[in-house]
């Protein structure tokens, strides 16, 4: 009751307290008064009563420690709460003060809830008991064949069945007796602790499983009292087997096993697969590896789309900005044969209208043009100018990356990360964001996890983080366990040794510069098979690596990834070549394939089949609407002008592209994020919040009444008007039913609010909504 009384009383307080924001005299008042009365006093009991638990129950370790900090500091804002309380009369400038403590003390209590739940129950005590986690399979690791474990092990041998029982303990063992949580003084996440035991002793004896307590422990019934797990699903038979075997051969555990992950890990050198033969019209290389996966996997190649499709799906991938109608009138007529790659040359030389584009898959990946909270003046550095110039010129890749890790004044803002106003956490300093943005960003990696504590989901340690973050610091870090300062500093080292050594006596400059070196080298085949799944991805709906930040993930296609990550290295790291290549091909060319839900796109069962259809983007959907309509974005909006940067690049539209203006909520809205972290994807899938401002938004609306006057004024035919609006937004004429319906709404003379009316109707329908 202690325990939950907080928890239910002080959140349910703090809910009422909403009711009473406008008047602190609310009838409301005694029973909030009760509540939080009851809750606060049993909070502080709660605290005194854990730390009297924790110290006889022989549990240590990271989640306790981070529950027993929360769960004192919920105490102590607890004993403001009831100062605040036992004054009958407070002051009108002491209620925000109350109030604050009332909401901050039951988030505190709530989050020291959560903690001890994963420390009562397990980390994953949330969702272990869902429907759908009750046919969870063994671990993938132990599927290996025990019986081909001879007598005597050779000693790769070794390090396969000590790999494996490592996994078991992963999967199962770690929750309750690794770094995290140690039960029993037992930890089984290192070879040292394993073979130490915990409190009653050592748990193995190497060559005796029947005297090993592990195994006695796993192998009871589910309601026993020192069944291990216990708490969860019980080891299967094949796990309880492996650790047998493992124990009758002496338990093994060589060096090597250290380097052997029980995750998947991508391999970091560079891979180039012989091409496979080529087909008629299956020259380009992309398409002898896609041919050869369709073979293996018995798939059929689908049609080539026509010219309106592909047209409009490469002025929008390429340029984000639909065709005109004669533009499709003038490609349609064209003889050339190879008209198609023309056409994509041509909108790859348009230099400033890709960039324009392209502007936004970089700024929501390099956090450029941030609008979120904890913005202060000085405490964000833009990179817009740079990163312009450099789409623009088409700059090499690793001369790219190259300044923003070792930046000029317009190219820091990127591993300057934003300076937050006041303390931060640890693993929120400027030095340790650019680890996680330059991993995650440039290496398909994820850090935040390391950034804190070792890893739960992959090999990487806090000390690996803290030594790559230490190349962006002006001073030795000192490393920080879950905000503990450690009394440890951090080492200099780039994350794999491979790539070479950086000078850790070295300012942060010439760190800087020898990290640039290091990391864009040919060697790190991961830094670009990184930047050819995104493009990918970008252009063909889903990437071959899923998500483009776990690299470390299994891909659809090993030999198509490394063969182009190769490719784009030895033709000089050319990002428009790598989009002409892809564009270019003949499975991007083909029929797209609709999905039913984004998950699908994400499952191991994935098969690749072709391009997927996609929603228009935030700034694609803004930019066809000012196009069609008028614009959405007035001058006041506009962030960055890109003719003030280049004299030639003068505007050639009469409005501003929407990659250009700030974040508003009409963008947001339509799925453009803040910036404040790296946003390497967005959610396809249409929302309420979307539904709302496309119906009822006043952005929209305006564009909207004024589109319909100058569709009015320009076209004051019924039928000239419908077949005009036609062919610029759908780019084909209207159907016979089409065409009646309009001429059944608008009569002889179209009707400024009926166009309004139509346009929003059209905009609003999938043909226009969706890239096929």
């Amino acid at each position: 009751m202690l325990v939950h009384f907080p928890i239910s009383l002080l959140i349910f307080a703090g809910f009422l307290e909403l009711f009473t924001l406008g008047k602190f005299k609310h009838p409301l008042r005694p029973g909030i008064r009760i509540l939080a009365l009851a809750g606060a006093i049993s909070a502080i009991f709660s605290a005194i009563f854990g730390l009297l638990l924790a110290n006889n129950e022989g549990v240590s370790g990271e989640i306790l420690d981070i529950h027993q900090w929360i769960g004192i500091a919920s105490a102590v804002l607890s004993l403001g709460l009831l100062f605040f309380l036992g004054k009958r009369r407070p002051k009108a400038k002491t209620i925000p003060i109350y109030r604050s403590l009332l909401f901050v003390a039951g988030i505190g209590v709530g989050l020291a809830g959560h903690f001890g739940a994963s420390l009562t129950h397990g980390e994953d005590f949330l969702t272990e008991v869902l429907p759908w986690q009750e046919d969870v399979e063994a671990p993938e690791s132990i599927t290996i064949d025990l019986a081909a474990f001879a007598s005597t092990l050779s000693p790769d041998q070794e390090i396969l069945l000590a790999t494996n029982v490592r996994s078991v303990f992963a999967h199962n063992c770690y929750k309750c007796h690794s770094g995290s949580k140690i039960e029993g003084e037992l930890r089984l996440d290192e070879k040292e602790f394993v073979f130490a035991g915990g409190e009653n002793g050592k748990v193995i004896v190497p060559g005796n499983p029947t005297e090993s307590d592990l195994i006695r422990r796993i192998s009871l019934s589910k309601n026993h009292d020192d069944v291990m797990p216990s708490k969860g699903k019980l080891l299967s038979k094949e796990e309880i087997k492996l650790l047998t075997l493992w124990i009758e051969k002496g338990a093994p555990w060589p060096d090597g096993v250290a380097q052997q992950s029980i995750y998947r890990v991508a391999d970091l050198a560079p891979r180039t697969p012989d091409l496979p033969p080529s087909r008629p019209g299956l020259e380009n290389p992309i398409d002898r590896w896609v041919d050869q996966y369709f073979q293996q996997n018995e798939l059929e190649w689908s049609a080539k789309v026509d010219d309106r499709t592909y047209l409009r799906r490469i002025y929008l991938d390429v340029i984000g900005l639909l065709p005109s109608p004669q533009e499709l009138a003038d490609f349609e007529r064209d003889p050339n044969p190879n008209k198609r790659e023309l056409w994509l040359e041509n909108l790859l030389g348009r230099k400033d209208d890709f960039a324009q584009h392209w502007l936004t898959f970089w700024n929501d990946l390099l956090r450029n043009d941030y609008t979120g909270t904890g913005y202060i003046t000085k405490g964000r550095f833009a990179i817009t100018d740079w990163l312009y110039t450099s789409i623009r010129d088409n700059k090499p890749y690793d001369q790219l990356v190259k300044e923003l890790l070792n930046p000029n004044a317009k190219s820091k803002g990127f591993i300057e990360g934003i300076r937050w106003r006041g303390t931060v956490n640890a693993s929120q300093r400027t030095e340790m964001q650019a680890a996680q943005n330059v991993g995650q960003v440039i290496l398909g990696l994820n850090l935040k996890c390391a950034s804190c504590h070792d890893s739960f989901i992959s090999d990487w340690k806090l000390e690996q983080s803290y030594a790559f973050a230490n190349i962006f610091a002006d001073s030795t870090l000192e490393v920080s366990r879950c905000e503990i300062p450690t009394g440890k500093m951090a080492k200099t080292e780039i994350l794999w040794e491979e790539l070479g050594e950086i000078d850790s006596l070295a300012t942060k400059a010439e760190k800087l510069t020898q990290l640039a070196d290091q990391l864009v080298q040919p060697a790190n085949g991961r830094m670009y098979r990184t930047v050819v799944n995104r493009i990918w991805k970008q252009l063909m709906g889903r990437g071959i690596v899923e998500p483009v930040d776990e690299m470390d993930n299994a891909p659809w296609s090993q030999d198509l990834l490394d063969w182009l990550a190769v490719d784009f290295v030895e033709n000089g790291y050319d990002l428009k070549r790598l989009i002409y290549q892809i564009a270019s091909s003949r499975v991007y060319q083909s029929q797209s394939i609709a999905v039913a839900s984004p998950e699908m796109l994400m499952g191991e069962d994935f098969k690749f089949q072709g391009i997927v259809s996609r929603r228009l983007t935030a700034e694609q959907f803004s930019d066809a609407v000012s196009q069609l309509s008028a614009p959405l974005f007035d001058s006041t909006e506009v962030k960055f002008r890109p003719y003030e940067l280049i004299p030639e690049a003068k505007p050639t539209l009469p409005y501003a592209r929407a990659s250009v203006v700030a974040n508003n909520s009409f963008l947001t809205s339509l799925g453009r994020p803040n910036r404040e972290i790296v946003s390497t994807s967005r959610d396809s899938q249409a929302s309420l919040l979307q539904a709302l401002e496309l119906s009822n938004g006043d952005r929209l609306n305006k564009s909207l009444e004024l589109g319909g006057f100058i569709w009015v004024k320009n076209y004051p035919d019924t039928e000239q008007l419908t077949r005009e609006l036609f062919a610029r937004a759908l780019l084909r004429s209207p159907n016979e039913k089409e065409l009646a319906l309009a001429k059944q709404t608008f009569g002889e003379k179209p009707d400024p609010n009926e166009v309004q009316d139509f346009l929003w109707a059209l905009f609003l329908s999938p043909e226009f909504q969706m890239i096929y």
